[in-house]
């Protein structure tokens, strides 16, 4: 039977860890309370004592909650991992929190009632996007790199459903945000006793698994040849996994990264073997979760703010992704999305950007011209009506156009089919600079939102190719470099949008990408901006045509690979900062445009530029206008309705058998 005992150092750096934990606690009741009354307080308060009776309902309470929440994410982690056998895996990556997360959010919106099992609510929405990440990854061989992506795919579009919600319900917008953020505050013991037996009847069970799941580290062939049912196993390890995350998040929402933190430094602390990964995260989760409350308890005292623990564990966590992503090894099995027919005869390819031109501009017209009013829908013709839908359409076309041309940009510089301002962290990039700038600045003009957003977008994007250039510009490296920074990003959203500033809801509007707020002089500079860009670009078709041959075949053919590259990441950093501006971070045209040019066959770099613009602008003005007429008088923005229907266009990619 394998051994469970740690080397030496690796107990003594676990030790250290705990005796932190330890010494944080005993530190934070000291300040609270003095020594000789630490017995009664957590034991028997004195009713008349407020410290007391606040020691022992909620700050006793909450650092219990930090233990069970840190150590039970911690063993979900382990079991996704180990079944999965991918170092990436965990609640967070995989989807699984938000899926439970949204379910919960319906529950409590339009079906209050079923909120006393929670629990279980929580446990169907982790469950059927596990599923849904699963039914993504199977087809192409559940390789570490497509399984992340999926998880990322699902959790954005789960995300969006999430902010659809929320504007729609803007009443409950302080309180959800706070609670999805995962705020371990706690009024009393309920938390704790809701928690603790269902999480030690999953320990319990656990256990029984243990020798069984220690052999899914053989190849497939040998587990079965020891009588090991795979499949079953799978399942039953997943759905533990699935119960516990589903648990967590009823009691406190969100907590981002610790279950993929604690074992990966339970690895780095030698435990090597799955009995000693058991051990070992969740005494590092719980510590590592422990003392990230203790610090957000002791800054939120000096700050007289609110800030979810959930929010800054995600902060830790999207650093400690980078730092894994060098070291991983990853198989074969890059995702890519259907493949493209033959490239089209020239004349025809003319033919085809004349038909998108055409219906670029018939649906600025009918954006324009047709939509619900008062009345019904109808053809509106009052120049009052006119005027105040121009804008937006414009906007939108405008958004849309650079966002097209910047992701065809990347793909051509990266060579990969997946890679976007959204999938690669540009856009979330943008809007930390802009979001920095919105609260920092109040009333900025254009020009520095504009500025901001662009420094924003660059340095992400130079850390992202400086990053893959120690892999040789490897697409997979890039994806997951895109989904740390983007992960990152959704923490300090989270936090900045918890605080209940009155700034949020401003925020989470322009985060979602609507286009209420565009004037006219900002829509025909977007446009104007777009457009040069674009002939901008077309010049550099001989370098796009050549960079995804990889490096010695473009340099050979006299192509400057520095000034080429740094050329064209400039492009797009400005691009997607532009299109940032008008309709937030995430949408997806990037991607969806340039894949639907190559559907229509357009291989060579100069048609991919154009007919990812057109499309692009094409998709976007369609989504104002769905955005403007499907809730009518409720209008959803544009950014966040092509965030939904990109997701679903993403997901049926994915799907797609080669």
């Amino acid at each position: 039977m394998t051994s469970t005992a740690l080397t030496a150092p690796s107990r003594s750096w676990l030790g250290a860890l705990l005796l932190l934990g330890l010494l944080a606690a005993l530190t934070s009741l000291a300040q609270q309370l003095p020594a000789a009354q630490w017995f009664a307080a957590l034991l028997q308060p004195d009713s008349h004592n407020l410290t007391q009776l606040r020691v022992h309902y909620s700050w006793l309470p909450r650092l219990c909650m930090a233990l069970l929440c840190g150590g039970a994410l911690a063993l979900a982690g382990v079991l996704m991992q180990q079944v999965l056998r991918n170092p990436l895996a965990s609640p967070t990556t995989l989807g699984v929190a938000n899926g439970a997360q949204l379910a919960l959010a319906l529950a409590t919106l339009y079906a209050p009632t079923l909120l006393v099992a929670s629990e279980w609510i929580a446990l169907a929405g982790g469950a059927l996007a596990t599923l849904l990440v699963f039914a993504l990854a199977r087809r192409r061989g559940l390789s570490p790199l497509t399984l992340i992506l999926a998880g990322l795919v699902v959790s954005l579009l789960l995300g969006a459903v999430n902010v659809m919600l929320m504007l729609l319900q803007p009443q409950g917008l302080a309180s959800l945000f706070i609670w999805s953020a995962g705020s371990l505050s706690q009024h009393n013991w309920d938390g704790v006793l809701f928690l603790l037996p269902r999480l030690a009847l999953a320990l319990a069970l656990v256990c029984c698994l243990v020798r069984p799941l220690g052999l899914l580290e053989l190849d497939d062939s040998g587990a079965r040849s020891l009588g090991v049912s795979l499949d079953k196993l799978r399942v039953v390890a997943l759905g533990l996994a699935v119960f516990v995350t589903a648990c967590v998040v009823s009691a406190v929402g969100v907590i981002g990264f610790i279950g993929l933190a604690a074992p990966a430094i339970a690895r780095l602390l030698g435990a090597r073997t799955l009995r000693q990964r058991l051990l070992c995260a969740p005494l590092v989760g719980a510590a590592v979760l422990l003392l990230t409350d203790l610090a957000v308890q002791h800054f939120s005292g000096v700050f007289s703010e609110l800030v979810p623990t959930g929010g800054v564990t995600a902060l830790l966590g999207a650093p400690l992704l980078l730092w894994l992503i060098p070291r991983l090894r990853l198989p074969a099995g890059r995702p890519q999305l259907q493949a493209a027919p033959a490239s089209p005869p020239l004349r025809r390819s003319g033919r085809v950007l004349g038909v998108l031109l055409l219906l670029a501009l018939a649906g600025g017209v009918m954006a324009l011209l047709l939509g619900q009013g008062p009345q019904g829908w109808g053809w509106a013709m009052d120049p009052q009506i006119l005027q105040w839908r121009v804008p937006r359409i414009l906007g939108a076309a405008g958004a849309g156009l650079m966002l097209g041309l910047a992701g065809s940009l990347l793909q051509r510089l990266t060579g990969n089919p997946m890679a976007s301002p959204e999938l690669m962290g540009i856009s979330a990039g943008a809007a930390l600079g802009l979001m920095a700038l919105l609260f920092l600045w109040i009333g900025a003009p254009l020009w520095a939102r504009l500025g901001m957003g662009f420094f924003g977008a660059l340095i992400t994007l130079l850390v992202i190719i400086s990053f893959a250039r120690r892999h040789a510009y490897s697409p997979d490296r890039l994806l997951l470099v895109g989904i740390a920074i983007s992960a990152l990003f959704d923490a300090v959203k989270m936090l900045v949008l918890s605080l209940n500033d009155p700034r949020g809801q401003s925020v989470l509007s322009w985060l979602s990408g609507s286009t209420y707020f565009v004037e006219l002089p900002t829509a025909l500079v977007a446009v104007s901006c777009g457009t040069l860009l674009l002939l901008l670009c077309l010049p550099l078709a001989r370098w796009l045509t050549l960079l995804p041959l990889g490096e010695s075949t473009p340099r050979s053919l006299g192509v400057p690979m520095r000034g080429a590259r740094l050329s064209i990441m400039l492009i797009a950093a400005l691009l997607t900062a532009a299109a940032t501006l008008l309709v937030g971070p995430l949408s997806f045209v990037g991607l969806m445009a340039p894949h639907m040019a190559r559907v229509l066959g357009f291989q060579h770099a100069r048609g991919q530029l154009l007919g990812s613009a057109l499309i692009g602008a094409l998709l976007m003005v369609l989504a104002d206008w769905l955005g403007r007429n499907m809730l009518f008088p409720e209008q959803l923005p544009a950014g966040l309705l092509a965030a939904l229907v990109g997701g679903v266009y993403l997901i049926w990619g994915l799907g797609r058998r080669r």
